[in-house]
C-alpha cells in the first residue's frame, strides 16, 4: 500500500485524485439507485396490492432492513489488513450481485399474485412478504458498498482526513438518496415506466462494478467474465420470460392505467383500471349506457332529485370519464360540469381510448387534487352535485374524507345540493363505512347509504354509493328507468341512528383519519 497515503494535492490529476473521485461517486450513485428502487417499488407492487399505507410502510421498512444488514456486512469486509485491489474487488462483487438482484425483481414480479392466491396470509403480512422477497436483497448488496467504499477512501487519504472523508462520504450517500428519489418520482416512472426504471438501475450497478474491476490496472478477468455470464443470463431470462412487459397501457406519476377490451354484444365496450381497481366502462356507441351500477345510480338518483333540469356538477375524481361523458349526451353538452382529476394522463387515456370529449360542451377539467380546488374557489361557487369517485387503491384517500373536507363540501352546494360518494368496504364489516357516514352527518342532516342487493355476492368487498344532502327523500329502493334492469336498496335509518349514536365509530378528522386501518379487511379481497 505504499503512496496510499499521500494527500490527493501531491500527486496531481493522477490516478489517486481518480480513483479518490471514483469512490465518492460510487456513493452518490448507489444511494440514488438504491432510492430509486424504493421508489419504483411501490408502482411494481401497485397493480397487486395497490398503493395504500401498508404498501409504503412494508417497502420503505424491507429496504431499510436491507440497507442495514449490507451496511453492517460491509463493515465486517473491512476488518484485518487488505490491499486497495482487494477492497476494490470486494466492491465489484458487491456491485455485479446489486445488479443480479435487481434483475430477480422482474424475473419473480408477476408470480407475486399467484403465490399470495395460494397462501392465505392477512394483507399486512402479504405485503410485507412479498416486499421482503422482491427488495430485500438488492438492498443488502447495495448497502455493502458504501462502507467498503468509505474504507478505501479513508486508507488513500492523509492520515489527518479520515473525519474529513466519512463526512463527505455521508454526505454524498445522502444527496444520492435525494436525487434518486426526485428522479424517479418526477422522471424515470412517467417517462421509462417501473420495470425499465429496474433494468437501468441493474445496469448502472453493472457498469461501475465493470470499472472497478478495470480501475487498478489488473483486471480479475474471471470475476468480470462470471459477472457478465451471471447478468446476461438472467437478463435473458427476464426478457424471454416477459419481466419488462408493464401490465400498464400507461405508467403514470400516480397509477398503473390499464384498459381491457370486453365483448359485450355487438357493441365496443372498453374498461379503465387504476393499479388494481376498475374504475369506468364505457360502451362506444351509448354514451348513456352506464355499465358501472354505482355511476347508474346517480344517474338515476340525480334525475330524482332534480328531474331533467341540467344539474351543475363537481365531480372529484374523472377516471374513464363515464358519468361526464353521459351527461354530455343527456343534456347536449348544456349541463355545467367541473371534473378534478389530479392525473393529466387519466383524462389523456380517456379521451384516446374511452371516446371521452367534451369539446363543444360546458365542461371544464382541472388536473389538481379535488380538496386544494374547492378550497380555491370563491365562497359563490355552488354545485347541485358534487360525486366523490376519487381512490387511493380502494380506499378514498385520508385528506378527502375528514369533517373538515366535509365542511368544504357542504359550503359549496346549492340548497338543495347533495354529497355522493362512492366507498368501497367490506360487506360484512363495514367499519370505515360506518365512520364515513358518522363523520358526514356532523356537516348534514341527512345522511342515505343505497346498495345494489346481490344474492351470488362472491366477494366479502362491495360498493356502497352515500348520500349526504340538506334535505330527505323518502324512498327506500330506488329501480332503473333507463339502461339496465337494476335496483338499489337504501340502508334502514334506525340503524344508522345507531352507528350515529355510538362511541366506538371514530370520527374522521385532519389529525386522525385511519383508513387503511379501519379497511385492512378488505384490501386483499379480489386480488388481480
Amino acid at each position: 500500500m505504499l503512496g496510499l497515503h499521500r494527500p490527493c494535492f501531491m500527486t496531481g490529476f493522477g490516478s489517486l485524485c481518480v480513483f479518490q473521485f471514483l469512490l465518492a461517486f460510487t456513493v452518490l450513485l448507489s444511494s440514488a439507485c438504491a432510492l430509486i428502487t424504493e421508489i419504483v417499488a411501490g408502482r411494481l407492487i401497485a397493480p397487486v396490492f395497490g398503493m395504500s399505507l401498508y404498501s409504503w410502510t412494508s417497502i420503505i421498512a424491507v429496504v431499510l432492513a436491507g440497507l442495514s444488514v449490507g451496511h453492517w456486512i460491509g463493515g465486517r469486509l473491512t476488518r484485518g489488513v487488505t490491499s486497495s485491489s482487494q477492497q476494490t474487488k470486494k466492491i465489484a462483487i458487491s456491485l455485479f450481485l446489486s445488479s443480479a438482484s435487481n434483475l430477480l425483481i422482474l424475473l419473480i414480479l408477476d408470480q407475486v399474485p399467484a403465490v399470495v392466491r395460494l397462501i392465505e396470509m392477512d394483507v399486512i403480512t402479504a405485503i410485507l412478504m412479498a416486499s421482503m422477497v422482491l427488495f430485500f436483497l438488492p438492498s443488502l448488496f447495495v448497502g455493502i458498498v458504501s462502507p467498503l467504499a468509505t474504507k478505501l477512501a479513508i486508507d488513500l487519504a492523509a492520515d489527518d482526513e479520515a473525519g474529513v472523508v466519512i463526512g463527505r462520504m455521508y454526505a454524498l450517500g445522502a444527496v444520492g438518496a435525494i436525487f434518486g428519489a426526485l428522479l424517479a418520482g418526477y422522471f424515470l416512472i412517467a417517462s421509462l415506466g417501473a420495470r425499465l426504471s429496474v433494468l437501468l438501475v441493474a445496469g448502472v450497478y453493472f457498469s461501475l462494478g465493470c470499472i472497478f474491476i478495470m480501475s487498478r490496472g489488473r483486471v480479475h478477468r474471471s470475476l468480470l467474465m462470471a459477472a457478465v455470464l451471471l447478468c446476461a443470463g438472467l437478463g435473458s431470462v427476464v426478457h424471454l420470460s416477459g419481466g419488462l412487459k408493464s401490465r400498464c397501457y400507461v405508467e403514470s406519476t400516480y397509477f398503473c392505467i390499464q384498459i381491457q377490451d370486453l365483448q359485450r354484444g355487438h357493441n365496443k365496450v372498453r374498461l379503465m383500471a387504476l393499479d388494481h381497481l376498475v374504475h369506468s366502462i364505457n360502451d362506444k356507441e351509448q354514451a348513456e349506457l352506464l355499465h358501472s351500477p354505482y355511476v347508474h345510480f346517480v344517474d338515476e338518483y340525480v334525475e330524482k332529485r332534480f328531474g331533467n333540469k341540467s344539474v351543475s356538477a363537481f365531480f372529484i375524481g374523472g377516471g374513464g370519464f363515464s358519468l361526464p361523458r353521459a351527461w354530455i349526451a343527456k343534456y347536449q353538452g348544456r349541463a355545467p360540469l367541473t371534473i378534478a382529476e389530479i392525473d393529466p394522463e387519466v383524462t389523456r387515456v380517456a379521451r384516446d381510448m374511452l371516446w371521452f370529449d367534451e369539446r363543444g360542451s360546458n365542461t371544464k377539467i382541472i388536473h389538481d387534487d379535488a380538496r386544494f380546488v374547492l378550497n380555491r374557489m370563491a365562497a359563490t361557487s355552488k354545485f347541485d352535485l358534487i360525486f366523490g369517485d376519487a381512490f387511493h387503491d380502494i380506499s378514498i384517500p385520508a385528506h378527502l374524507v375528514t369533517r373538515e373536507f366535509n365542511e368544504v363540501i357542504a359550503s359549496h352546494l346549492t340548497r338543495q345540493g347533495i354529497y355522493v360518494v362512492n366507498v368501497v368496504d367490506s360487506a360484512v364489516q363495514p367499519r370505515f363505512l360506518m365512520s364515513f357516514v358518522k363523520t358526514l352527518r356532523q356537516s348534514f342532516t341527512e345522511i342515505e347509504i343505497w346498495f345494489e342487493p346481490d344474492p351470488n355476492q362472491q366477494s366479502s368487498r362491495m360498493t356502497f354509493i352515500v348520500v349526504a344532502a340538506k334535505t330527505p327523500i323518502d324512498d327506500d329502493v330506488l329501480i332503473a328507468e333507463r339502461g339496465f334492469e337494476r335496483s338499489w336498496w337504501r340502508w334502514p335509518s334506525n340503524r344508522l341512528e345507531k352507528v350515529f349514536a355510538s362511541d366506538r365509530i371514530p370520527v374522521l378528522t385532519d389529525d386522525l383519519a385511519p383508513v387503511d386501518k379501519l379497511m385492512r379487511g378488505t384490501l386483499l379481497d379480489g386480488l388481480s
